[in-house]
């Protein structure tokens, strides 16, 4: 096999030297073969490996900023959705104060509707009482007027005979007379 020495100076010129050139078999690689390489590679893949690094430093960077950036658009977010949890829970407890207030005052506006409805039933009650007893006194009054008046008509026509009759007669029409002759 021939070396890139070989290939690239001719032969008579390495005779000289002493047979240098590089060796491509992987398993004899030698020291100054293998710092050759590294040097041709540094030398040439210097400007690709910095671009490479360059690029993947700023690949980096934008990933962490973007990270960074999603982070606090996200805390942003939590923040906010904290803000309306508390608002909602103030408001919850506005409408259960409020639901509240609203109960116990209609509460008291029943009771009290309750207490003038049942104050209107023990009126109207006293007041049919009243009128039935006063309608029940006035049926006995008549009948106790009545009752007088029959006894007393029993009285006067047992007591009543012909001759006091005649008597109380000519006594109010003496009465009469005398009145129309003052009056004349």
């Amino acid at each position: 096999m021939r070396s890139i020495g070989e290939i690239a100076t001719p032969s008579g010129y390495w005779a000289l030297a002493g047979s240098f050139g590089l060796n491509t078999n992987i398993l004899e690689i030698n020291l100054i073969n293998l710092i050759l390489v590294l040097g041709i590679l540094f030398y040439y893949g210097k400007g690709v490996l910095i671009n490479l690094l360059e690029n993947r430093e700023r690949t980096i960077s934008n990933t962490i900023r973007d990270a960074e950036e999603r982070h606090k658009e996200a805390t942003d977010k939590l923040q906010r959705a904290r803000i309306r949890l508390q608002q909602a829970e103030m408001k919850a407890d506005q409408i259960r104060i409020t639901g509240l207030k609203k109960m116990d005052r209609e509460r008291r506006e029943l009771v009290d509707a309750a207490d003038k409805d049942l104050i209107g039933l023990e009126d109207s009650k006293n007041f049919a009482i009243r009128f039935e007893k006063q309608r029940a006194i006035k049926q006995v009054q008549q009948q106790v007027s009545r009752l007088a008046s029959e006894r007393a008509f029993e009285n006067l026509n047992n007591r009543l005979t012909n001759e006091l009759q005649l008597r109380m007669v000519d006594y109010h029409i003496g009465l009469l007379r005398a009145m129309t002759i003052e009056s004349s």
